[in-house]
């Protein structure tokens, strides 16, 4: 979708150049307009000096030559008229050999082409009696020079307009650009949630998003209020637990079911799945601490402490390594990808003999993990019901053991693929693709 920015510059470049035109277009059409008013005047002006200049001759009405002007008597001049009366009609010398017709009707008309080179003439007709006989002088004017001087007028118009548009639409663009900065002040600070990289958005903001900052402000306050009580909640649940965990397990131990050692068995093994599930809770909730919600995975930042806990947890015998490109930053929820890496890791350590290496790289299209080991492996027959859905490598086959329930519901919601291949380590390799986010 368009940002607001570019469909504000869009409408007000639409509008603008819209009303520009028009605006335009009405200007000329005024100017040429008055412009042609102002050359009727002119045009009226001359046919009343030749109405003065038609006098009573011996053989009736005759034109004074004296008292018109000397740009009828030089061909193709520009300056043309004609004369009717009831018993015929006169004509300038400068029509040469051509003749100029009639208007129809009195008045002012632009559209007539006279000459061989094309002249467009501006003429009037106007009617009048003169000494008792009704005469009609149309007087025309070459309009061809004037109508050149306005198209060059109008082009060098159409210039400074075309200009004027684009300073116009390029201080509009600052404009808004200024205008839309506190929208871009929030995207950012909202990417920033994103990463983790704060809690709130700044309430310093324009009156009109001061209610929907609140609002988000008041949900991410709410939401890590609820993440901080139910990682308590785990926490006491877990260490309510432990003691009665201890309990039960001496008591399957104790002589009272000595007699029943199938029941002891069951009971032990059941007990122990209950104490490593919440062993394995509470170690998730250590992990994830006190972090922002939808704080990123900063490999730098928790790679070293999730290895610390595995080196805690499985001793000191094994060899953890880790290869990740420096600064990297995996683009999802920091607890999803801990819980992903660390079951992964976790299952690892429990079957390596002496070495397990966990390699992450940034690709073109995806993100690749990897976590290698040097256990027994799972032979290429039963790797294919171990990514069956519900199936459960620790309970199916012998010799290798991976939970990955929880594994798979993280990499399928975020889009990404799980697979498992041999290790150049000589056991498993669980392979993790995460696909790039836009």
């Amino acid at each position: 979708m368009k940002s607001i920015q570019a469909r504000l510059s869009i409408g007000l470049i639409s509008v603008l150049v819209v009303i520009g035109l028009a605006v335009a277009q009405l200007s000329l059409w005024l100017f040429e307009v008055g412009l042609q008013r102002y050359l009727e005047a002119g045009l009226r002006n001359e046919s009343e000096n030749l109405l003065v200049a038609l006098v009573r001759g011996p053989q009736g009405l005759q034109l004074d030559e004296r008292r018109i002007s000397p740009g009828y008597e030089r061909p193709f001049s520009g300056h043309y008229f004609r004369i009717d009366f009831p018993d015929g009609h006169w004509r300038s010398r400068s029509l040469w050999d051509l003749d100029m017709p009639r208007p129809e009707h009195p008045g002012l008309r632009a559209d007539l082409k006279l000459g061989p080179e094309g002249q467009l003439l501006l003429m009037l007709r106007a009617d009048y009696r003169r000494l008792g006989q009704p005469i009609s002088i149309s007087v025309a004017q070459d309009y061809t020079p004037v109508r050149d001087s306005f198209r060059r007028m109008q082009q060098v118009g159409m210039g400074i307009g075309l200009g004027a548009l684009i300073l116009i639409l390029i201080l509009q663009r600052v404009t808004v650009k200024r205008a839309l900065r506190p929208l871009e002040r929030t995207r950012e600070q909202v990417a920033q949630l994103q990463q983790g990289q704060r809690s709130q958005l700044d309430s310093e903001v324009p009156v009109e998003l001061e209610p929907l900052v609140a609002q988000i402000n008041h949900l991410l306050s709410h939401t890590e209020d609820s993440l901080k009580r139910s990682r308590n909640a785990l926490g006491n649940l877990g260490h309510a637990l432990k003691t009665p965990m201890a309990v039960l397990l001496s008591l399957a131990g104790s002589e009272r079911l000595a007699g029943q050692p199938e029941v002891s068995r069951l009971l032990r093994e059941q007990l122990e799945q209950i104490q490593a599930r919440l062993s394995r809770e509470l170690n998730r909730a250590r992990l994830a601490g006190d972090s922002l919600p939808g704080m990123q995975f900063d490999c730098d930042a928790e790679l070293p402490g999730l290895f610390a806990t595995l080196d805690m947890l499985h001793g000191n015998h094994l060899n953890l390594e880790h290869t990740v490109t420096p600064g990297l930053r995996l683009p999802w929820d920091r607890e999803d990808l801990l819980e992903l890496l660390g079951n992964l890791l976790d299952n690892a350590c429990k079957w390596a003999d002496a070495q397990v290496r966990l390699t992450i790289a940034e690709q073109p299209d995806n993100y690749l993990l990897w976590v290698d080991d040097d256990g027994p492996g799972v032979p290429p027959s039963a790797r294919e019901q171990v990514l069956s859905r519900g199936s459960r490598l620790d309970e199916q086959v012998d010799g290798h053991g991976l939970g990955l329930g929880i594994v798979r519901d993280i990499v399928d919601s975020c889009g990404g693929s799980l697979t498992l291949a041999e290790s150049p380590l000589g056991g498993l390799r669980v392979e993790v693709r995460l696909p790039q986010r836009g």
